[in-house]
């Protein structure tokens, strides 16, 4: 049977995207005017909007850890049936509670998601999603800034600033914590054969990337989300050409 050029086109405009994640994909960024959390307009997922063939829902939460993030997921799945998932994750779950380092260095304290845990739930992610014919895209992390999550954490306190310090044992530590999710998120991706667009490669590419990092040291300001939006198109433009409409904002044709 052939189709029109117009049913054709009605086809190729039904994709479905979802964006999985936490206050990053949210648009969560630090405005050091107000002193507050603020969600910034031109944040990566809606810069996104404009250049994909059909609707892209952006299920991000601030606060989000993966095990919150996938059972909500499952429900959006079931629901919306999306063709593409973007799954990011990682910089709350490698997080502490710091005050209760504040008040207790000395004692075990444990991640909101521990190593092995995160790893699972990503694997349990991945293959709940493939089962449903769903494509999986994830994002490695961007880089934090420990200079500056340090000083965040700590408020600014020399007395919490010693006792954060004794848990931690230098505040190098934070920004190597953080690399082994994100290295794990890359294990995954290369294990399960997931593609993976390397958000952390982009920033680091910069001679200073901390200038695309907000005051609290984890969250990217507006140029960090512009850069990442770059990396996600690129990825998208060289990986998955079908799914972007053209300059002229139609669906461009498949090749």
């Amino acid at each position: 049977m052939n189709m029109n050029e117009t049913d054709q086109e009605s086809v190729s405009l039904e994709f479905k995207y979802m964006v999985s994640g936490d206050s990053i994909s949210k648009g969560v960024v630090y405005d050091e005017a107000r002193s507050k959390y603020v969600i910034l307009e031109d944040n990566y997922v809606s810069l996104l909007q404009g250049k994909l063939k059909g609707a892209l829902r952006n299920t991000a939460r601030f606060g989000n850890t993966l095990m919150k993030g996938l059972s909500n997921l499952k429900r959006d799945v079931l629901k919306e049936k999306p063709d593409v998932v973007l799954i990011e994750y990682g910089g709350n779950d490698c997080d502490f509670i710091w005050a209760d380092i504040v008040d207790n260095p000395d004692a075990e304290h444990s991640p909101k998601t521990d190593f092995s845990t995160f790893e699972k739930m990503l694997l349990d992610m991945i293959d709940f999603l493939k089962k449903q014919q769903i494509m999986p895209i994830l994002m490695s992390l961007p880089p934090l800034d420990a200079d500056s999550y340090f000083k965040w954490v700590s408020q600014n306190n020399p007395a919490s600033e010693v006792n954060i310090l004794k848990f931690l044992g230098s505040v190098t530590k934070i920004y190597w914590w953080q690399e082994r999710y994100n290295s794990t998120i890359i294990k995954v991706a290369e294990s399960t054969k997931t593609k993976i667009i390397d958000v952390r490669g982009a920033f680091l590419q910069h001679p200073d990337y901390t200038k695309f990092i907000c005051l609290d040291g984890i969250h990217p300001n507006k140029e960090g989300h512009r850069i990442i939006f770059d990396k996600v198109l690129d990825f998208i433009r060289n990986s998955e050409p079908n799914l972007l409409l053209d300059s002229t904002g139609q669906a461009a044709p498949s090749q």
